[in-house]
């Protein structure tokens, strides 16, 4: 497809993802060995107490895209052939399987919808393995659990690469809302592939038969076919599974707020470690840190690590240990005074907890500017991924902030765009930045460092930004530059307005307390000493970004993500 895009995956190898995706790209076909396994007899005979021995007739669809929950289909005798499927028609071979070989990938850890259609080529038996025996399996059988997981992986990749296996978005180019969603699939590591409407014919042909408004762009064809117009996250979420259905009389032992570096960590060791544990995350899994293009100080990664790529690998873990991640999913309210703990969703749905551990970060801080939401997906960006990197080519850029994140993003943002000019209202970076990124940053002829600067005015219109005014508060000198993209990496908020009925205590900037810091007496199961990581309310934890005090590196809150659990099981102990 000529106007077919791609975009590059969260599960890549160590290493950042904009070098890596085409070395990935031209490795798949030197790698089918590790995409297609096939296992040995002794091997087949260890996985036959995961599953079930079913017999196909010739012909039968024994998974059909976008309907068909399952865990892996192993062929024990005869074959089955797996195609890609578009939700339009469109139909492609991808392998046909024989004895010792199985269909599945990363999303049929958690059970998720098959975004492959897979048929009996002749009288087929198959072990069919659910999902959550597939999770046993890996964990039991290590070294082909590993090998199993591995190819799963490797399978996701490879969707993603050529472009396929997920929703269709129909949408014009530049288009916010198409912007937006490929944003949120992309950051979900999630394949999908986007066409013009006067591009493909059966994006012709869909358009000729819904004729969306202007408002009704873009047009998502979901794998089981149904047609969503200008649909919300949420909407893209039921299309593609990531939205499961939850029993509203389960209570589980664990459930987590936020699924950034931190939160994931608390899901990883609490599932890992037998605890129940639900996963709630309002956009993609990774959070902010997945912004970041390359992590270089993270411990044991010499040569650097993307955020994404860290959080993917998180995210493939927790679902192997069996955590309920939902996507996109917000928390409304958290009901403290309920025995088991209660927190209302966005959607209106209700679960329970023995505890709850508040990973929820921080919202983007904008700047005070009067017309910028206007701008937002037109020009204004708080992310630095693909995407956004294949936008600025050939341009003049504007970076707002001077963290860390700021400093990885203007880097990763100089290898496409002509010149990146990078605001920042002190005096430079030494206050805010680390050393090897402030050294990388003058190292980088086009990009270039306005200290005491901040904008004063966005200027465009219903195309787009077109123009950006700043002002030097030393010279008191004000510039205009024409550029179309800004990248605002100023900071954040802490994302708990929403706690404001409940009793957790918060300090003056919103931040949660924890600890010796909270000023009210502890009470509850943990009698009269309160953990380092709880709050004041008995049950309730608060770690990462969003606890008063913490360090906001993606490595402490790891750390503390790691920490909490162990604080659980004390707590959870003494309730019994």
């Amino acid at each position: 497809m000529a106007n077919q895009q791609t975009h590059s995956p969260q599960f890549l190898p160590e290493g950042s993802r904009d070098e890596q995706v085409p070395a990935v790209a031209a490795s798949i076909e030197q790698r089918r060995h590790q995409i297609f396994p096939v296992l040995a007899e002794h091997e087949v005979q260890r996985l036959l107490r995961f599953g079930t021995v079913r017999h196909y007739a010739d012909g039968v669809r024994i998974l059909e895209a976008g309907f068909t929950p399952f865990g892996m289909v192993l062929v024990l005798a005869g074959r089955m052939a797996s195609h890609r499927y578009d939700g339009l028609g469109n139909s492609a071979l991808v392998k046909e399987h024989g004895p010792g070989e199985f269909t599945a990938e990363v999303s049929q850890l958690a059970g998720r919808p098959s975004l492959v259609n897979v048929t009996a080529v002749g009288p087929v038996e198959a072990l069919v393995i659910p999902a959550d025996q597939l999770r046993a399996l890996v964990i039991a059988e290590a070294e082909l659990g590993e090998r199993i997981v591995r190819a799963l992986i490797l399978r996701r990749v490879n969707l993603i690469e050529s472009g396929s296996g997920g929703p269709v978005l129909v949408g014009p180019p530049g288009h916010p809302n198409v912007f937006h969603l490929q944003s949120f699939l992309t950051a979900n590591g999630h394949p999908h592939t986007v066409l013009e409407p006067d591009g493909e014919e059966d994006a012709r042909a869909l358009c000729e038969h819904y004729r969306p408004t202007a408002g009704d762009w873009p047009l998502v064809v979901c794998p089981d076919g149904s047609v969503l117009m200008n649909p919300s996250f949420a909407d893209m979420g039921r299309c593609l599974g990531m939205l499961p259905e939850l029993p509203a009389d389960k209570v589980w032992d664990v459930i987590v707020v936020g699924a950034g570096p931190a939160g994931l960590a608390t899901a990883v060791y609490a599932g890992s470690e037998g605890l129940s544990v639900l996963a709630l995350e309002q956009r993609a899994f990774g959070g902010q840190a997945a912004a970041s293009a390359r992590i270089e100080n993270y411990l044991g990664f010499p040569t650097g690590i993307s955020g994404g790529a860290l959080a993917g690998r998180a995210y493939v873990q927790a679902m192997k240990f069996g955590v309920e991640v939902v996507i996109p999913m917000a928390a409304r309210h958290l009901a403290c005074d309920a025995s088991p703990l209660a927190l209302e969703l966005a959607d209106g749905r209700r679960v329970l907890g023995r505890t709850v551990v508040l990973s929820c970060g921080a919202r983007y801080r904008r700047p005070s500017l009067a017309n910028i939401k206007q701008f937002e997906g037109r020009g204004i960006y708080y992310w630095a991924s693909r995407i956004e990197a294949n936008l600025c080519a050939g341009a003049e850029v504007i970076l707002v902030g001077g963290g860390n994140s700021a400093g990885q993003a203007a880097v990763f943002l100089s290898a496409h765009a002509a010149r990146v000019h990078m605001l920042v209202r002190g005096d430079g970076l030494k206050a805010t930045m680390s050393t090897y990124l402030i050294e990388r940053i003058r190292a980088t002829p086009n990009i270039e460092l306005h200290p005491h600067t901040e904008i004063v005015a966005l200027e465009g219109d219903d195309e787009g930004l077109q123009a950006v005014r700043w002002r030097n508060h030393r010279t008191l000198g004000e510039s205009e530059c024409k550029v179309c993209r800004v990248f605002l990496f100023i900071g954040a908020e802490p994302n708990t307005d929403w706690l404001g009925d409940c009793g957790v205590e918060v300090d003056a900037q919103g931040f949660i307390r924890t600890g010796d810091a909270v000023t009210a007496p502890a009470e509850g199961g943990a009698g009269s000493t309160r953990s380092t990581l709880e709050t004041s309310v008995p049950g309730v934890f608060a770690i990462g970004d969003v606890r008063s005090g913490s360090t906001k590196r993606v490595a402490a809150g790891v750390g503390e993500g790691a920490q909490v659990v162990a604080q659980i099981h004390a707590y959870l102990a003494m309730e019994r």
